[in-house]
Order: structure tokens, then sequence, then C-alpha cells
């Protein structure tokens, strides 16, 4: 059921897409597979799902390699992809029908009616296609991917226009789903990978650039606790580099700055201390832990990552 990926390279002309990309996706866990705009996460998923030729490298799904053997890899895997395809002019049963009959199921009624209550189209089973909004267009093509149970998931952007009450009910779907079968997860919200991955792949200019479940992902690229820290006045560039413990900063607007710590330290009292020394005023003081987002802004940035000497205020 794993999902193998060994240097693996896409090149569009003179231009490369992904370069030398190599990881596993195991069975019984939620792959995260993240990275900005054009980095290469949509190209190495249509090369998993057999939609696109690799250059160079290997993909085996389920034992299977991709490029000698794509139509038995479509098989076992199921793919929604990030513009997901569908016959608008179709109703919801029809079109599930549709792809029940694509894929030869011998009790198709049974397992749409299970795949409708599961995604939550009960309401909508009836009604074109055409007249769903973008959130529940998205529950009949994740349907679509589950009809033939496939043993493994891809998954891009899954979770596009739904609604908070609809996330919840996807989001729980989808670490449900994961338990049994390898899910490959792509998305931009990085607070959906925190609540539903169990391991994350970044992805930037084609190479990846970290590969770590999420928890030890965050301990070791944090580089330490992290204060929220607002003045009455903003200290100065130069000032606010030399409150010990501070390793980098991020100015958030209105005299609020996020401090980094290069240790697991707490650097509440030095700030506080700091502040009284230097007399400036402090309006609000919050402990912290780098989010996942901080730490994707970290690695995918085009710059290297800001210290406490080039930070612009």
């Amino acid at each position: 059921m794993s999902v193998v990926l060994e240097g693996l390279s896409k090149s569009y002309g003179a231009q490369r897409a992904i370069d030398r990309v190599s990881f596993e996706a195991r069975p019984g866990e939620i792959l995260g597979f993240l990275g900005p705009n054009g980095a290469g996460k949509t190209t190495t998923m249509k090369i998993i799902a057999g939609y696109l030729a690799a250059t160079e490298g290997k993909v085996r799904v389920c034992g299977i390699d991709v490029g000698e053997n794509s139509l038995e890899v479509r098989r076992r895997l199921g793919y929604l992809p990030e513009h997901n395809p569908l016959y608008k002019d179709m109703y919801v049963k029809e079109y599930l029908a549709f792809v029940a009959r694509i894929h030869k199921l011998r009790m198709p009624a049974q397992r749409i009616g299970a795949l409708i209550e599961q995604t939550g189209l009960t309401l909508e089973r009836n009604k074109p296609i055409r007249a769903l909004s973008k959130g529940y267009r998205q529950r009949v093509g994740l349907a679509q991917a589950l009809m033939h149970d496939p043993e493994v998931l891809i998954l891009d952007e899954p979770t596009t226009g739904l609604d908070p009450n609809q996330l919840s009910e996807i989001r729980a779907l989808i670490r449900s789903l994961g338990k049994s079968k390898t899910l490959i997860f792509s998305t931009h919200i990085m607070q959906e990978v925190e609540a539903v991955c169990d391991r994350a792949i970044i992805i930037n200019k084609g190479e990846i650039v970290a590969d770590e479940p999420i928890n030890q992902l965050k301990q070791r690229l944090q580089g330490g606790k992290a204060v929220t820290v607002q003045w009455k006045t903003a200290p100065s560039a130069g000032l606010i580099e030399k409150i010990a413990g501070v390793t980098r900063y991020t100015a958030l607007g209105g005299n609020r700055f996020r401090l980094f710590a290069g240790t697991d330290n707490d650097l509440r009292e030095e700030v506080f201390n700091w502040s009284v020394a230097h007399q400036y005023i402090l309006l609000e003081m919050q402990q912290e832990s780098s989010s996942l987002e901080d730490i994707f802004q970290q690695l995918t940035r085009q710059s290297p990552v800001n210290t406490a000497q080039d930070v612009s205020l």
C-alpha cells in the first residue's frame, strides 16, 4: 500500500519543475504535502497518479511501477485533483453511477448510497452538479475518488470552498480514511495540516526542504519558544536585537513583534527586565510556539531566514 518516489524529476524544456524528489508515504499515515504556488506539488501528484510522465526517476504504488503499468496503479489509487473535473450536466447520483460503471463495481447502488452518506451528499443527491456550491462539488469529487475503495488516496486541495461546518466533517472523514489507507494530502491551509496530518513534506522550487512528523518538524525548526510582544512605543531594530536570548523577530504591525528564542528558554523574563531597564511600556506579552505557518515561511521564502540583524521594521 505504500507510495515510493525515487529521484523523481520533471522538466518542461529548460525549466525543472521537480528535481530528484524522493520519499515514501506509508499505510496508516496522512502525509501532508506542502509548498508555495509553483513549487511542484501538483506535478508530483499527477505523476504519482499516472496522469503525467516523469522525466527521470521512478514511482511505485503498492509495489507497481507507475511508468510501466499506470492502469494497474489507477485501479489501486483514488485521485482528487486540485481542479475537480466533473460532468456538470449530470445529477449527483447519475454521475456516481457513471463512475461506478467505469470501475465495474458488482453492487454499485450499495456503494453509491454509502458514499453519499459518508461524504454528506444526502440532501444533494438528486441535484444536477452545476447547481451545487463549490464545497459540495468537492464532496462529489471526493466520493468519486473513493468509489472503488482504493488503497492509496491522493487529495489535492480537497477542502477548497467548504464552510467551517463542512470543514470539520471532511477533516474527520479524512482522518478516518487515513487509518486504513495511504493518504497524501495537499493544502495551503497550515492549520489544516496540523489538525489532520501525521507527517509533512515541504517542497520548494522543486526540491524537498523538510520531511518530518508534524511535532518533530515544529520542535526542530522553531529553535525554541516565541513571545508576542506589544510595546506602547516601538523600539528600534538596534535595541530589539540586544534583548538577551532573541535570535530573530518579526514585525507584526501596531508596535507588535514576535520574538524567537535560540533555545527552549522562556523569553518573557528577559523581555520584561529589558523593557523596564529601557523604559519601554509593555502592553502585551504572550508566550507561544512557532506555528507550522512560521516554519513554512522560513523554509520557502525567497530570501534567507531573517535574523535579529536583518529584520526591517
